[in-house]
């Protein structure tokens, strides 16, 4: 693996040129190469030209980036992140407190394929750290309170500096910070994206102010507020509209679990799912038994491989359903097909390719939008051809020889929203707001489905692939 080190830099001429050279001391078992990008945020004490050095000194490994404007610590590490080339990334500051030993204890855990991102954390327990300000300590375990609460992870150090991560993942989430912020804006992405997150203990050499420390008590507040800010924003994808729209479904997940908790005892072996999107029918679907996601889609299969990069029970290919199934993909027990069929023009064509690839006698499970009625501005808009009715879909599937078992609808209540929504205020979005008030009333929604007197706004069809005869 090649590991990128990402140094932002400002005014830190007494440290910067010790710093590399520490960094490039360090050998790390897993790590074959090293890259340092070194960003410069427009120092005035001549950092810039000692950066300059290094750079002759060792041209192949050390990347430099000289900034004419300064813009903060978090506009650095976006530069960085964005020109930086290796498998995993780790943040290094200049100034000396963090010690580059520590790699090989806080890479561990991503170089062993276990995490996503490891936090360096300087209250762990740990041989030494130096001893100082009490109060930066209760603001910094302040802090890591509150964006634990917002996060629901247990972190003990989020204002860390030795944060590390596999780059192909955090190179799709937006920074939009610039300065400090950066730490709980990370930390809320990485939560909101369900990243892998490992902590280690780290050693930590703090320096006084009179040694150079930037950091203000209006830091603090700043962060306090990215941590307010960013478990509010679901800003944590570079996508389209679409990725937009199946990253809003992550705001419901009760509303997923019901719809996989009503087709859960269909599902019996290994199961197949046509268009994972990114995911979030996999994450459940994975706690009952061994899952193959696939994805035609380029931009979500990416994030589908990032997402369950080395998870047991979960494997992720490539295959556009309306193309016969590869050689490499294994016969499913059962195959799912969740809201996918709409979106494509010969939908037949995914049938009867769903029918080669199942086991005899294997299920075949489709989750498609109900009502031709219905059909509204937001279908348009995210690429709905078609709704469906029951008569339709059930020909469809037994004009391919798999007599449909079972054939329900669901979600009554998600009529009257879609009708409004799609019909009459003409939107083109599902709305995050709407799907996190519709998530917390799931349970209520659940309970009085079977008996509001109207069909629901998604159709459920089960059928089967007849077995071989002997």
């Amino acid at each position: 693996m090649k590991l990128s080190v990402l140094i932002p830099v400002f005014n830190e001429k007494r440290t910067i040129q010790e710093l590399v050279q520490r960094v490039l001391q360090q050998d790390i078992p897993g790590i074959s190469a090293k890259e340092l990008v070194i960003v410069d945020d427009c120092s005035t004490d001549g950092s810039d030209e000692i950066i300059r050095k290094l750079e002759h000194q060792h041209p192949e490994i050390i990347y430099p980036i000289l900034l004419d404007e300064n813009k903060g610590k978090g506009n650095a590490i976006r530069v960085a992140i964005q020109v930086a080339s290796g498998d995993i990334a780790i943040i290094q500051d200049a100034d000396l407190e963090y010690d580059p030993t520590d790699y090989t204890i806080v890479l561990k855990p991503i170089i062993d394929g276990h995490a996503d991102v490891v936090y360096g954390s300087r209250f762990a327990e740990r041989a030494q750290r130096r001893v100082l300000y009490f109060r930066h300590t209760l603001a910094n375990h302040f802090l890591t309170f509150i964006s634990n609460c917002l996060t629901d992870l247990n972190l003990t150090d989020m204002e860390t500096c030795y944060k590390a991560f596999r780059l192909a993942v955090v190179k799709t989430i937006p920074i939009r910070s610039k300065g400090f912020g950066i730490e709980p804006e990370l930390t809320a992405k990485f939560a909101k994206r369900k990243l892998r997150i490992f902590e280690v203990p780290i050693s930590y050499n703090g320096r006084t102010y009179a040694e150079g420390k930037k950091i203000k008590w209006t830091d603090g507040l700043k962060a306090l507020w990215a941590i307010i800010k960013f478990s509010l924003i679901d800003d944590m994808i570079s996508g389209d509209f679409l990725h937009k729209d199946l990253l809003a479904m992550e705001s419901a997940p009760k509303f997923t679990e019901w719809t996989i908790a009503l087709i859960r005892p269909y599902i019996d072996g290994l199961l197949l799912e046509i268009g994972s999107g990114i995911g979030n029918n996999v994450r459940i679907l994975m706690q009952y038994t061994d899952v193959v996601a696939t994805e035609a889609n380029p931009r979500y299969l990416e994030v589908l491989k990032n997402a369950f990069f080395n998870t047991p029970g979960v494997e992720v290919h490539r295959w556009d359903a309306t193309q016969p199934p590869p050689p490499h993909l294994a016969q499913p027990d059962s195959i799912l097909c969740v809201n996918v069929l709409e979106h494509i023009e010969e939908d037949m064509t995914v049938i009867k390719n769903a029918r080669t690839l199942i086991k005899p006698g294997g299920r075949l499970i489709f989750i498609v939008p109900r009502g031709h009625k219905l059909f509204g501005n937001l279908d348009s808009t995210i690429g709905h051809y078609r709704r469906y009715d029951q008569d339709r879909l059930r020909t469809m599937i037994e004009r391919q020889g798999c007599p449909v078992e079972e054939l329900f609808t669901m979600n009554k209540v998600g009529v009257l929203g879609w009708w409004w929504r799609g019909k009459i205020a003409r939107k083109q979005t599902l709305g995050r707001f709407g799907l996190k008030v519709f998530n917390i009333l799931v349970p209520l929604f659940k309970l009085i489905d079977p008996i509001l007197p109207w069909k629901g706004l998604s159709l459920v069809a089960v059928a089967r692939k007849p077995k071989q005869l002997i």
